[in-house]
């Protein structure tokens, strides 16, 4: 029997409410399976990864900590995918962004002043953008892939990090440790709310979550982007540069990863470390897409993808769960979300219907 999937006229928001339900609850009910397979508890560690992160302040502090960063990259990424431009290399970009920032502690250790982090963040976003100008040339003018441009340019940001870390900028009293001297304080951002490790850069994110929303909402600019991923011949026709698309997409999604960066380095990290690469960027991605690549929809699934980051620590020690079924729970969310999605936009329709 054929079958084919149509595209709906128009997706009800009923549909739309009902897919993002059955979502959490496939993936939810397919990782208590498979944590059972794994040997742990399955009520226990749902309950430490989806609960846990919400019983104390604490934990909740740590929460808005990881959503700071998801939330300030997957803006940056959902501007490119909403046209059609896939920067997947917002990992390689947030490590130049924590290199470019760390430059000024690192090379000026006893400077004191104001002006120290602020500068970090402008560099952090500069260095971001360079790495993405990368795949942005060579997409424009070589008409090379950015997803593997961007992918492959992760691996190399993560060589970078680990020459310098284990050459010039290694830490001389730092017991062999591949790590930076520690920053002097006024290199750290100012914390946010006291008594946590919460700093400033949740408002970085929120403001670029304001500002992704005017631009993609609200501006002729956003429109043309959009317009040139749904319909680039008709963008075209309309005098749309589809180059600039490309370069645009790329060096906002750039900026945003390398700010991200920089706040880590300059925030919890207070140093260069391997560990400020641990997989935001590619988080971001899942988070992105989970927000239906939409400003506010980003806002609410970057805090669901921190809270499972946190809930995946507690469950690791009160459930013994391995770290990578963390990830896999991630993944399982964007693959039942997708499927959810399509069969929102679209109906499966077979026999004679399908032929058609």
């Amino acid at each position: 029997m054929r079958a084919r999937l149509i595209r709906r006229e128009r997706a009800s928001a009923r549909a739309a409410l009902f897919g993002i339900l059955a979502t959490l609850a496939l993936s939810v009910v397919t990782s208590g399976v498979l944590f059972a397979a794994l040997g742990a508890p399955p009520l226990r560690a749902l309950h430490a990864l989806l609960i846990d992160p919400f019983l104390s302040w604490g934990s909740f502090s740590e929460v808005l900590l990881k959503m700071a960063p998801l939330l300030m990259i997957a803006q940056g990424l959902a501007i490119g995918f909403r046209a059609k431009v896939f920067n997947i290399g917002a990992e390689g970009q947030l490590i130049l962004g924590a290199i470019f920032a760390s430059a000024i502690p690192i090379w000026f250790p006893t400077a004191t002043g104001g002006w120290i982090w602020p500068l970090m963040m402008v560099l952090g976003a500069l260095g971001g953008m360079l790495w993405a100008a990368i795949p942005a040339y060579w997409r424009s003018h070589l008409n090379a892939s950015e997803i593997l441009v961007t992918l492959m340019l992760s691996l190399v940001a993560a060589q970078l990090l680990n020459y310098l870390l284990l050459g010039p900028w290694k830490d001389p009293a730092g017991f062999n440790f591949p790590q930076s001297v520690m920053f002097q304080w006024d290199a750290m951002l100012p914390t946010l709310l006291p008594g946590t490790r919460v700093n400033i850069s949740l408002l970085f994110a929120l403001a670029a979550t304001l500002a992704a929303w005017l631009y993609m909402q609200h501006s002729f600019g956003g429109y043309r982007l959009l317009v040139g991923g749904l319909a680039p011949r008709a963008a075209s026709y309309a005098g749309f540069s589809e180059n600039r698309a490309i370069w645009l997409s790329l060096l906002i999604g750039g900026a945003a990863a390398g700010l991200a960066g920089a706040a880590e380095v300059a925030g919890p990290l207070g140093q260069l470390q391997r560990s400020v690469s641990t997989g935001y960027g590619y988080s971001a991605i899942i988070v992105a897409y989970l927000g239906g690549l939409n400003p506010i929809g980003i806002l609410f699934s970057s805090f669901l993808l921190a809270a499972l980051f946190i809930g995946g620590d507690s469950a690791m020690v009160s459930a013994g769960l391995p770290v990578a079924a963390v990830r896999v729970v991630q993944g399982l969310l964007l693959v039942f979300y997708l499927g959810g999605v399509t069969f929102v936009r679209y109906r499966l329709v077979f026999g004679k219907g399908a032929e058609a």
